[in-house]
This record gives structure tokens, sequence and C-alpha cells, in this order.
């Protein structure tokens, strides 16, 4: 990790990770780390290759400087409706070398999506000093002061190594939300999938951040104990999260590209996957057993199979539960339209079913390709790998 923290004395521009949580697609992104620093997790794709480092504070600070100088041009182009025409943009755009044109166009795109949120790159932003973060920080509210949100992802092993005291710090600084990849609550699942934590831990840095007074989103990863662990991959995260009680709760069902490692396992017979119905029966176990929470539940992502399994505990859980059982009974047949129709972005719910021209359209594409009940979850497993 020593060449990690080496000082970079020459700014090369504007720089952006590779990802971002769906839930800030509209955000700002202000990268302060690039990749990460613990980069094993067996199912993950992301920054394999690539060294994690830190990025000075002075590149960070004159980047967001840069932006914010770039925002106030934008607001005296717009006109009574904050509008502005193309040819102001291209314009000021022209006057632009290389570097700045980069910063405006993240100006633009911010400014184009309301300014209401600041997303911190990369995979586990917190891993800076304090010091570092809180100067940050400060240093977009200063410059932003009107926006709702500022974000960060992070791992449970890091924030359970920051003080109580630096938490509340940061939320006083600005930062309200963090993302969590909990992934699981089961230790045998955690050590398969190499995620460097425990539940112990997962448990004692959710509360930390809860305690702290900043929102909470815990991701949880259907299917990833295979069948092997399926039961005790549900039953373990739920108890997890019912210790911490997140504000949010999102789920990722798994995919296995052929990139990351779990694939070799997956390959070699070592692992094995879940088809679609079997993580729908782990995950109606896991939602049945959360208990105690006032948490909202959020399934953002086309990997999901049920986009609708979504709302608040305790009022929405017979509803949410309710989404999975009425699935589960249906024949065979109309499982697999349901598969395949919410795969192809046909189908957002189980509804869906019932529009004759969305089913022809799933039907057709069934015959053109030979998928049957048999063969479903082959093909949807190839589909998968394109969404990651």
């Amino acid at each position: 990790m020593a060449g990690s923290r080496e000082k970079e004395k020459t700014y090369t521009g504007f720089e952006q990770g590779p990802i971002r949580p769906p839930s800030e697609a509209n955000s700002l992104l202000i990268r302060i780390t690039r990749n990460c620093p613990w980069n094993r997790c067996t199912f993950c794709p992301v920054y394999k290759g690539a060294a994690f480092s830190l990025r000075p504070v002075s590149h960070v600070i004159s980047e967001i400087d840069d932006i914010s100088r770039h925002i106030n041009v934008l607001r005296q182009m717009g006109n009574d409706n904050g509008q502005i025409s193309r040819e102001d943009l291209n314009a000021y755009n022209t006057k632009l070398d290389t570097s700045d044109r980069q910063t405006f166009h993240a100006a633009v795109n911010w400014f184009s999506c309301g300014m209401q949120s600041v997303f911190l790159q990369d995979a586990n932003s917190l891993i800076v000093k304090p010091v570092d973060l809180i100067v940050i920080l400060r240093h977009l509210m200063k410059c932003f002061s009107w926006v709702d949100r500022i974000t960060s992802y992070a791992r449970s092993h890091t924030i359970a190594r920051i003080s109580d005291e630096d938490l509340k710090i940061f939320a006083q600084a600005g930062l309200n939300r963090i993302h969590i990849g909990l992934e699981s609550g089961s230790d045998e699942v955690l050590s398969f999938i190499k995620k460097g934590v425990d539940k112990k831990t997962h448990i004692k840095a959710g509360q930390k951040v809860i305690k702290a007074g900043i929102e909470l989103s815990e991701y949880v990863m259907p299917g990833l104990g295979g069948k092997g662990l399926s039961e005790t991959h549900a039953l373990e995260t739920a108890d997890a999260l019912n210790q911490i009680n997140p504000d949010f709760i999102r789920l990722r069902t798994l995919a296995i590209p052929d990139s990351v490692e779990l694939y070799d396992e997956y390959a070699a017979g070592r692992f094995e996957k879940l088809t679609d119905v079997e993580i729908a029966k782990e995950l109606l176990l896991f939602l049945e057993n959360l208990d105690g929470i006032t948490s909202a539940i959020k399934s953002d992502h086309i990997l999901n199979l049920f986009e609708e399994v979504e709302g608040k505990y305790p009022e929405d859980k017979e509803r949410i539960i309710g989404v999975i059982q009425n699935f589960l009974e249906m024949e065979p047949h109309q499982q697999m339209l349901y598969q395949v129709g919410r795969r192809l972005g046909l189908f957002s719910r189980l509804s869906d079913l019932n529009n004759s021209q969305l089913v022809d359209r799933t039907e057709e594409t069934c015959r053109q390709h030979g998928i049957d009940p048999d063969n479903v979850d082959e093909v949807i497993n190839e589909l998968m790998k394109r969404f990651i």
C-alpha cells in the first residue's frame, strides 16, 4: 500500500471512476480515491488489475473549484426558466482547454440533473484520513451549499475502525449517506467470497453509521451462497440487518461474468448457482425473516427479477412477500415468460403478464431462440452478464 500514498505533484486532468450506485445517477461524481483498496471479492469484476491510490486533496479541491466556476457561468447563461441555448454552451466550450472542458461537461451534466446530490468515488472513500475527508466535505458544502445529499461507498472493515467522533464530524460536514456492500451476513458465505469482513464487523459498522446520524444503504446479494449455503445466507443476512436496521436494504442478484474468480468455482462445479425460482425462494425466506426494522427495501437494478419488491418495513412486508409468493405459485411456462420478459426490459411487475402485446413479444422471442422452462436459466445467465 505504500505506493498508494506517494505524493503526486502533477495534476493530469479531471477524473471519474467506473461505477456509482444506481440511486446516484443524477449525482455529481467527485473522485477522491482510485479503485478498491481490498479488491479481492470473488464475485466482483470491477477494479481488477487496477492499483488503489489516494488522490491528492489539492487535486480534488481544484476540481471542485473548477466545477463551481462552471456552475456559476451556467446559472448566468440560463433564462428565466433556467434553460440554456446550445449556441451559448458551444461558445463557452470553445474557449476552454481540454482539462477545463472535462470539468465543464461534468458541470453541464450535473446542472441538467438539478444539482441535488454529490457522490464521492471510488469503492471505499472513507479510507482517506479523516482530516482530509473533512476538508473535502466542507469545501463541497462551501461551493454547493444547496445540495441535499453527499454520499460515498465504504467497507464495513474501514468504518469499524473510524471513531464515533470522526463519523459525527463527517455528518456535520455534509456526508449524509453511506453505501455498504454487506452482500451476506453469513460468515461461511463471506469467507467463501473473500469479502474480508465477518458478520460481527458488518453489524458493528452499520450500527456506527446509524449512531452518527448518517443514512445507511446496505447491499444484499441474493444467490451469493449458491445451493449449498442458500438457507444460511438468507437467515444470517436477515439477522444481521435486523440488528443494524439500515435506512435502505438494496437487492443486487448475483451474476457471474467469465472474468471473476467465482466463475472458476462455478465452471469447476464447486459453486452451484441458483436458478431464478430458487433465488425467489431464498429471497422469500430472507424477506420473511426481516423483523423489527423500519428499513426501505429497494430493488433498483435490472439484475433483480422482481422490480416491484420495494416498500417500507413493516407496513409493506405482506405486499412485498406476496409478490414472490405469487411468482412461485405460477406454472413453469408463466414463470419462464416473466423471467425472459423481465430481462428483456419488457416487464417490470407480475401484472405485465396480463398485457397481451408484451406477452406476445416475449413468446416470439422464446420461439425464435428455442427458450423453454428447461433451459431458461441458461439463457438468463448469459443475459445477466451483459448487465454488469
